[in-house]
């Protein structure tokens, strides 16, 4: 694939002659399968005639799923934290699928909000355990079937990795940790004939966005801190088709809602006013301040 394909392709824009990657009897392994975007995934690409391969810590859940979902499906629990549980779960489900020809490392957790100053220490490395070391002892097992079959690897990030967010350092920090994972394995896999796509999401109306930004008032004050645009919430379901289409073109870069377009595109500029502003912001800084003195 030339520069000029591949600049196409990661901007969403139709790729010359139509090319296109047929998800149809592929098998896909999802991580965080049994809920939220992962769960939505799966019944997307299943509907497309994908084979499942779904892996979550909740048990009980992948069994809902699977019971939901019908034929050509797999199950496996495993926590992403743990390497050799993850590794031991692909192994398995790479044998029970014929070998694995997708990888959608989804699997994420979001704080409560927290400063750096305030966060409890296990939280922060609960955070960074699963969204980004995760994301690598998800896919690095997989990778050897993926590049036998000259496949697929999507790291779900967030716009999260490239925008300020007061009060939620630790999930910032975590996505633009996956968001570079994603980036290093798509230049690394190229030789392969392997794609790597990278998928940001602004906010995405699941369990753990509600819990965090609607049950808690700083959350919704901090959400309220964002330009209406960037407010406006995508359900999983929605996400799930974006992703599914990204795949279906082997997109390197993924983003909605599209309102968050400019600010992806732009950040190295955005980001100097955005610092600046809310830096010396009044209503930012007394969020700051009664965000710390409700303690950890």
């Amino acid at each position: 694939m030339n520069a000029v394909t591949s600049t196409l392709r990661d901007l969403g824009l139709p790729l010359p002659g139509g090319r296109s990657y047929d998800i149809a009897g592929k098998a896909v392994l999802i991580t965080g399968g049994a809920a939220g975007i992962g769960l939505a995934l799966a019944h997307e690409l299943h509907a497309r005639g994908a084979v499942l391969a779904l892996l979550d810590r909740d048990a009980d859940a992948l069994a809902k799923a699977a019971a939901a979902l019908g034929s050509r499906v797999h199950t496996a629990a495993a926590d992403v934290r743990s390497r050799t549980a993850t590794a031991d779960a692909v192994r398995e489900l790479s044998q029970r699928a014929h070998g694995l020809d997708v990888v959608v490392a989804n699997a994420g957790v979001t704080p409560p909000p927290a400063t750096l100053r305030q966060i409890d220490d296990a939280e922060f490395d609960r955070v960074l355990d699963v969204n980004v070391t995760g994301v690598f002892n998800s896919v690095r097992p997989a990778i050897g079937d993926v590049i036998t079959r000259r496949g697929h690897i999507v790291v779900i990030s967030s716009a999260a990795a490239f925008t300020p967010g007061p009060g939620g350092a630790a999930y910032m920090i975590s996505k633009a940790g996956a968001e570079q994972l994603g980036r290093a394995l798509r230049l690394e896999l190229a030789a392969h004939g392997v794609s790597v796509g990278v998928a940001y999401f602004g906010v995405v109306d699941t369990q753990l966005a509600r819990t965090t930004l609607d049950d808690d008032p700083l959350g919704r004050a901090l959400e309220a801190r964002l330009p209406r645009p960037l407010r406006r919430r995508i359900t999983a379901e929605q996400a799930a088709r974006v992703l599914a289409d990204a795949i279906a073109r082997r997109a390197g870069r993924t983003l909605a809602p599209a309102a968050w377009q400019p600010w992806a595109l732009l950040r190295g500029v955005v980001n100097v006013f955005a610092d600046a502003y809310l830096s010396a912001d009044r209503r930012c800084q007394a969020l700051i301040r009664e965000l710390e003195n409700r303690g950890p």
